[in-house]
């Protein structure tokens, strides 16, 4: 294990980070590094499952809150802000912990950035307005005829690949190979799983909660601030479909049950991809077992490993 490595707890949503992570710092001096693009968003604290204030205020949580809903948040960003929030974190004594289920943030922090090559300002914000006017489906479909490995997302993703390879000719991919930099931290992984039905019935259980809580007034207060239905922080699983409702495109009984849905799919590419990206040096945890239990299995590989 390379000194100076940083916990890196990844897995699907609903699967319990936060609550693993909370449960941490009893045992652990440490500060949590939020590796969320929803999270990242200000005043969308419920559709984003954002640990509470009172959480934060026991155990200190960076990369939430960070933007106004309506401005974009990339990858690149996340890794350059975290890669500060973690020096801070040492400098202070404390360890820092990255905790998170997107894995473009996770990869940007771990494998490096790639140098982002110069694009014409005014020929991006003219792109951008044009950009800005589509449906999300027609998005996607541009991206993938110009990017081949374009996989999927939704507006901000697709929108990014769109950008790149008409202003700079080559897709974002090739730049993401060619021109990269290196890690900033050397990943110590925890990788927390449950059986899907499981999953699932969390899921279900969370998406029910959330719409009671508030989620449907949260979205609403920021559209009536002026941001669009398409503003970055919008477009999000459990956000949008609270924005499909108050847009006159579903009833309110349905929201909870359309949010369950999206989440499903959404985990199970979550999944997916640190099955793919994870290497096998991971300390694998069934995440059915009680936050406590999982911490205390936590912390004493992380101290066998630093006696090492």
């Amino acid at each position: 294990m390379a000194v100076g490595s940083v916990p890196v707890i990844v897995g699907p949503t609903a699967v319990g980070k936060t609550a693993v992570a909370l449960a941490l710092a009893e045992l652990l001096p440490l500060e949590v590094v939020s590796a969320d693009s929803r999270q990242v968003y200000r005043r969308l604290d419920i559709g984003t499952a954002k640990a509470t204030a009172r959480e934060r205020e026991r155990v200190r949580h960076h990369g939430i809150d960070v933007v106004d809903p309506g401005t974009r948040y990339s990858a690149g960003r996340f890794a350059r802000d975290a890669t500060h929030w973690i020096s801070e974190i040492r400098s202070r004594g404390k360890l820092p912990i990255v905790v998170g289920g997107t894995g473009l943030y996770v990869r940007a922090l771990v494998d490096g950035l790639f140098v982002e090559p110069e694009m014409d300002a005014a020929r991006r914000r003219r792109l951008t307005a044009f950009l800005d006017r589509l449906e999300a489906v027609d998005l996607v479909r541009w991206a993938g005829r110009l990017d081949p490995e374009f996989q999927g997302g939704g507006r901000q993703r697709a929108t990014r690949a769109i950008e790149v390879a008409l202003l700079t000719g080559r897709t974002l991919p090739h730049w993401q190979r060619h021109a990269r930099q290196a890690g900033a931290i050397t990943p110590w992984y925890v990788v927390l799983s449950a059986p899907r039905p499981v999953l699932h019935q969390r899921i279900e259980r969370r998406s029910a909660e959330m719409v009671k809580r508030g989620l449907i007034e949260e979205v609403a207060a920021v559209l009536s601030d002026g941001h669009g239905r398409h503003a970055p922080g919008l477009d999000g699983v459990g956000i949008r479909e609270a924005v499909e409702y108050l847009m006159g495109e579903r009833s309110r009984e349905s929201v909870a049950e359309a949010v369950a849905l999206r989440t499903r799919q959404y985990a199970k590419r979550q999944e997916t991809w640190f099955r793919n990206q994870v290497g096998p040096e991971r300390l694998s945890l069934d995440a059915t077992r009680a936050p406590a239990a999982l911490a205390r299995d936590i912390a004493a590989a992380w101290i066998r490993e630093n006696r090492t």
